[in-house]
């Protein structure tokens, strides 16, 4: 049997196959290819009209995939696209936590302290600035309502009586459904949901020339606000992490159901994480997830959508924006320094089936204001001083300190590991201030 990975809300079963301004100088982000089993979704909504962008991580035989979604209502042709991963992959390194840099003035010419500080913040604006035989469904109760090809997909729609009937068809069609199913299927069917069957057409696929799947987008209208988990945690292999960007008008976005918790964000960290970013990411998130008990949702970053500070990346264009969904924007003007109508939400759960057993609800809050995980390193002045800066060192290597404290915190490292990998800095007095060395 082939490993697969399944890492998404959407039920990714198995195909059975003939075998306020920062002013720091932004340095490095953390993007979601930082995690394993990590997939994307991002919810374009406004009123009770939704479209949804479902991107995986799934690595294997085309043959052999398949994607189950439950959603609310029945899905026409023209409600189905295929998406852009590159627009993806943009909006996620738009909003990723992000790395930045500080560099302590000359501590003996303030004037020159004030230039460069204003400097900084005028060089953050302007970077900112830029297939087998289907077995009929008759006698189980399943009915299949639609069937469209769109892109390097076949896609059904299909609704059904019972679930013990839906599941009977899925597994005599080639899908391998994990235990328990059936139950969880129940579920949906007593909310009147459909189900959105995906499958891979090999030829459009080789067509593509891509090895990659795309992304699916779905357009529908509903009241609900959510988006379903259940299926895909039934045959997951441990805990998996899903990354959701909301794009809305209004403000943030939070789950109702689970609570949602802001990441640590703005504090101080010693200069050597600028080579190892992703791994004291990685070990701060966990380190996160275990305090909460795996029952938070993370808010990574929230914004509007046309400015940040400092910014990984440049703000979406309208067209990028509308190819995720963002059909209120008015037509022929670009939004630029916040001004954009479309407010964006970055969440990161990781769950599983004993800390997650609901579907994830949202709801939409007036709450505009800005947040990003940020992470700020300070580099001391390594120039050449010009009068007596003893406390100055003092001062550096009591920040040092907190600094090593504060990654124990967060990361929960050993001390002596991190100050291990602290570049010292230290006053050889009574030597002279320009002979003051890094250790």
């Amino acid at each position: 049997m082939r490993r697969f990975t399944l890492a998404l809300l959407v039920s990714l079963l198995l195909v059975q196959s003939d075998a306020g301004a920062f002013c720091g100088f932004f340095v490095s982000k953390a993007d979601t290819k930082l995690f394993n089993k990590a997939s994307q979704v991002v919810i374009a909504r406004s009123g009770k009209r939704t479209v949804m962008t479902l991107a995986n991580d799934y690595q294997g035989d085309p043959a052999e995939f398949a994607m189950v979604i439950p959603v609310p209502t029945f899905i026409e042709e023209g409600q189905i696209h295929v998406g852009d991963p590159q627009v993806l992959a943009h909006l996620d390194a738009y909003t990723s936590p992000r790395l930045v840099e500080y560099h302590d003035p000359d501590p003996c010419v303030r004037a020159q302290y004030r230039q460069d500080i204003l400097g900084a913040m005028k060089s953050a604006r302007e970077d900112a600035s830029r297939s087998r035989p289907q077995v009929s469904g008759e006698g189980l109760g399943v009915s299949i309502e639609a069937s469209y090809n769109v892109g390097e997909y076949e896609i059904l729609i299909l609704s059904a009586k019972e679930s013990d009937g839906l599941e009977v068809w899925l597994r005599k069609n080639g899908y391998r459904v994990p235990r328990g199913a059936s139950q969880v299927l129940e579920g949906y069917l007593k909310q009147d949901m459909r189900f959105f069957v995906a499958k891979v057409n090999l030829k459009e696929h080789a067509r593509q020339g891509s090895a990659n799947l795309r992304p699916l987008q779905i357009a529908f209208e509903s009241p609900k606000f959510m988006l379903p988990i259940r299926l895909g945690m039934l045959n997951a292999n441990g805990p998996q992490e899903l990354f959701v960007y909301t794009l809305t008008q209004k403000g943030r976005v939070e789950t109702a159901n689970y609570k949602t918790t802001k990441l640590p964000s703005g504090v101080e960290i010693p200069t050597f994480v600028k080579d190892e970013f992703g791994e004291f990411y990685r070990a701060m998130f966990d380190e996160q997830v275990r305090q909460e008990k795996m029952s938070s949702v993370f808010l990574e970053y929230a914004w509007d959508m046309g400015w940040c500070d400092p910014c990984a990346a440049d703000p979406l264009s309208n067209e990028e924006l509308r190819s995720l969904g963002v059909f209120w924007l008015p037509g022929g003007q670009q939004f630029r320094g916040g001004a954009a109508p479309v407010y964006v939400t970055r969440m990161h759960v990781r769950y599983d089936e004993e800390h997650f057993p609901a579907d994830l609800v949202f709801q939409e809050t007036g709450d505009r204001s800005n947040f990003q995980g940020r992470y700020v390193m300070r580099q001391p002045f390594a120039g050449e001083l010009t009068c007596n800066a003893d406390r100055y060192a003092e001062q550096v290597r009591e920040r040092q300190e907190r600094e090593v404290e504060m990654l124990a915190k967060l990361t929960a490292w050993e001390e002596d590991r991190i100050r291990k990998k602290v570049k010292w800095f230290r006053a050889l007095s009574p030597n002279p201030w320009w002979e003051k060395i890094w250790n």
